[in-house]
């Protein structure tokens, strides 16, 4: 049972590759360079995704930001968003995501958390958390490579924490992703910028974000030495802003990695970040993976 989530994707992802291997064919340029995150898409096309993120610490910071150690926590997160265009002008597209999750803490070994077991008196839980219907469009006619993606999710846990197992934040969020792309002259040099907000709803004793603002922006800039592989550097960073329920965190990320284009349809990115400061959060790292493949 505990792997059937991780063999339904697995499988997902497979069928996905062999159909986009049968269409497999050369072009100008590859869908990895073309269709940034602030790309939207045309009517009957699909981007479908499916990205895994390992954030394990063994540090942290208290609310004046001085850092001391910790027993180790792991927290994996694998996400499946699927977007599609509804128009020929490409201004609108519709999507949904799902969220599922597993967490281990007490010191257990950070793959721990892919054995997927979901038993709160040993230090481990799991689960699918949450769904997210999802709106992208296009706000600017002059400004193609400028969207909005809003998202509302909706919790799917009873409870946020069991036996001190976190699992995910039990609250309705609403969120909003600004996103723009530029592209050098020479088309070797991409620079991506976001910011991302989050809106968490409800009463404080229901989860521990209710009632706060998160922003956070981030920058990513790429190279690309071919059509068909980029590396990348980031910055992240992270404000709640507590809003009423007395709760507030901030951290900053740095990090790096690398995309490769598989097939025509088919694109694989590797990344890495390290939590290099912070207030009232852990300085953790993470490891992520993900899959992408665009349908016409």
């Amino acid at each position: 049972m505990k792997y059937k989530v991780l063999l339904g994707l697995l499988t997902f992802c497979c069928c996905v590759f062999t159909q986009a291997q049968e269409k497999d064919s050369l072009t100008t340029k590859s869908n990895l360079f073309t269709f940034s995150p602030s790309k939207l898409l045309t009517k009957g096309q699909w981007d479908i995704k499916w990205f895994n993120n390992l954030y394990t610490e063994v540090r942290g910071a208290d609310k004046s930001g001085a850092k001391s150690d910790r027993i180790r926590q792991n927290f994996f997160t694998s996400s499946l968003d699927v977007f599609t265009g509804i128009n020929d002008s490409k201004t609108i597209n519709v999507g949904l995501s799902i969220e599922y999750r597993s967490n281990t803490i007490n010191g257990m070994d950070a793959l721990s958390v892919f054995e997927f077991k979901n038993n709160p008196t040993q230090f481990s839980r799991s689960g699918i958390t949450s769904i997210a219907p999802s709106i992208k469009f296009s706000p600017l006619k002059q400004v193609s490579n400028f969207t909005i993606q809003s998202a509302f999710h909706i919790p799917l846990i009873d409870k946020e924490v069991l036996s001190g197992v976190f699992l995910d934040q039990k609250g309705f969020i609403w969120q909003n992703k600004f996103f723009y792309d530029y592209v050098a002259d020479n088309e070797q040099i991409q620079i991506f910028a976001e910011i991302n907000t989050l809106y968490s709803f409800g009463k404080k004793e229901s989860s521990y974000a209710n009632d706060s603002l998160g922003i956070a922006p981030g920058l990513f800039v790429s190279y690309f030495p071919s059509q068909n592989f980029t590396i990348l550097g980031l910055v992240q960073h992270y404000n709640l802003i507590a809003i009423n329920n007395g709760f507030s965190q901030n951290y900053t990320a740095v990090g790096a990695g690398a995309k490769y284009q598989l097939t025509r349809a088919i694109n694989f990115e590797v990344i890495y970040t390290n939590f290099v400061r912070g207030n009232d959060t852990g300085l953790g790292q993470t490891f992520n993976f993900g899959l992408r493949a665009l349908l016409d």
